[in-house]
Parts: C-alpha cells; sequence; structure tokens
C-alpha cells in the first residue's frame, strides 16, 4: 500500500470513528470529518445540535476549526462520513455549503474532499467540483 493510501485510509476511519461522538438528538444524522493539515496532523470532528437549530455546527467546521485553533491554516483533504445515527452510513454525506465556503476560506480549489460510505467506499472530489463558484470579495 502506498504511503497516499495509507494516508487516506487513516483519515477515512477518523472521520468514521468520530461520527461516534456526534450530538443528534434532533435529526438524528450523525456525521463525522476528519481534515489533514499539511504539517500531517489529523483534527477531527463531529456535528454537534442544539436546540436552537442556527447554533448547530457540522462536523466538516469542527475539525477545521479545531485545527485553526491550534494554528494550522493549511490542509491538504478532508473525509466526511454521514448517515443516520446508530448505523452505517447508507450513502455518501456531501459537505453544506457554509462548510464549503469554510474550506475554501483555508484550501484552494484543488483540495481534496473525500466523502466515505465505508472504509471501501470512498468518492473523491477537489472543493471546485463542489463550489465551483466562491464567494471571496476580501481576496481581490
Amino acid at each position: 500500500m502506498d504511503n497516499r493510501r495509507e494516508m487516506d485510509q487513516e483519515l477515512i476511519l477518523k472521520a468514521l470513528k468520530a461520527r461516534e461522538n456526534a450530538y443528534v438528538p434532533y435529526s438524528k444524522f450523525a456525521v463525522g470529518a476528519a481534515v489533514r493539515t499539511k504539517s500531517g496532523e489529523i483534527f477531527d470532528g463531529c456535528n454537534i445540535e442544539n436546540i436552537s437549530y442556527s447554533a448547530t455546527v457540522c462536523a466538516e467546521r469542527t475539525a477545521i476549526f479545531s485545527a485553526v485553533s491550534k494554528g494550522n491554516r493549511q490542509f491538504t483533504r478532508i473525509a466526511v462520513a454521514g448517515g443516520d445515527e446508530g448505523k452505517e452510513p447508507g450513502d455518501f454525506c456531501v459537505p453544506c455549503g457554509v462548510c464549503l465556503q469554510v474550506m475554501s476560506e483555508f484550501c484552494g480549489p484543488d483540495f481534496e474532499i473525500l466523502l466515505v460510505k465505508s472504509e471501501k467506499e470512498v468518492k473523491r472530489y477537489t472543493l471546485k467540483d463542489l463550489l465551483p463558484v466562491v464567494f471571496d470579495s476580501l481576496k481581490r
């Protein structure tokens, strides 16, 4: 197994594991994410709901914000796994627009997004694939 495949597998497993910590009493839809920094560190996160639904935060943002809070601002890829709480993911879970926009703040258009259904079922996209038009008025 080559080094990249091993690194991706580690990221995939951490995203699947992070789902177990999701706090989802309202939607019952658990999501886990794991982001790899340019230096190779992995930060994971899960979705955390709130009765005031707008206060809910997605797994992808939890992972990225955790990394940023520790001084990391360069990322190579993220793995995202989501599905009904207490079950294996039944399909691929695509990041929401807000999470994609957060990714665009720190990552370029070729940033890799791995959608995870299982250890063996993974779809790969780039940020540009999933967010072709980025709000970037400050970067002009």
